[in-house]
């Protein structure tokens, strides 16, 4: 991605993130003091902020993610072996996922029928299986993938963990669209750590077989 690129996809997804600020300004006095920004199991709020930090807090605190995400791939010593559709696709993530998470908390602030740990799973679940069929086509670099120290000292090794991480995180987004239904706690908590443990597992074991 030249820097032209990279600068109009900036502003794009810019504008995008702050969006519920303006959002959050129209319905400003419709918005209790206090308002839950995070929930637990079965919906049930367990977290509040101000309606000052939640209209502007999280979106601003997003975007500075947004930028670090987008200039610390550009300022990769290796990003020309990063794929162009995967560069992008990072720069998609935050944006999706600031007007999913604003909505929602509108949405429950407003006594919407929403239900947010079932929309949650569907997101991420999706988000997981896109993920997975990029995976195996990221090569070498320092800011996307599997990035241990055993695959940044092997290109062998890097595909190979990159291939298993590949079905895991499809198999694992498939999981979690199923459990939207379900609202197994328990089961997010495995899929997660299948997604951590077995690849860097993986990688490990490979480094030990000398590849």
């Amino acid at each position: 991605m030249t820097k032209k690129e990279l600068q109009k996809t900036l502003i794009v997804t810019t504008v995008l993130i702050l969006v519920p600020i303006v959002i959050g300004l129209v319905i400003w006095q419709q918005l209790p003091e206090k308002i839950p920004t995070h929930f637990g199991v079965n919906d049930r709020p367990n977290g509040w902020s101000s309606r000052p930090f939640t209209v502007f807090g999280i979106p601003l605190l997003m975007l500075v993610v947004q930028y670090i995400c987008g200039l610390g791939v550009y300022f990769d010593p290796k990003k020309r072996n990063i794929n162009q559709r995967i560069y992008k696709l990072t720069l998609w993530i935050v944006p999706v996922i600031t007007l999913f998470v604003m909505f929602s908390i509108y949405g429950k602030a407003l006594n919407w029928p929403i239900s947010i740990g079932l929309m949650t799973s569907i997101l991420i679940g999706l988000l997981f299986i896109v993920l997975g069929n990029y995976m195996y086509k990221i090569k070498q670099n320092y800011t996307i993938g599997i990035r241990v120290p055993w695959t940044l000292n092997s290109q062998e090794n890097w595909n190979r963990t990159h291939r298993l991480a590949a079905w895991v995180f499809v198999i694992a987004g498939l999981i979690l669209i199923l459990n939207a239904f379900l609202q197994q706690f328990w089961l997010i908590i495995v899929v997660i750590s299948c997604i951590i443990v077995l690849p860097v597992g993986y990688s490990f074991l490979l480094y030990r077989k000398g590849i």
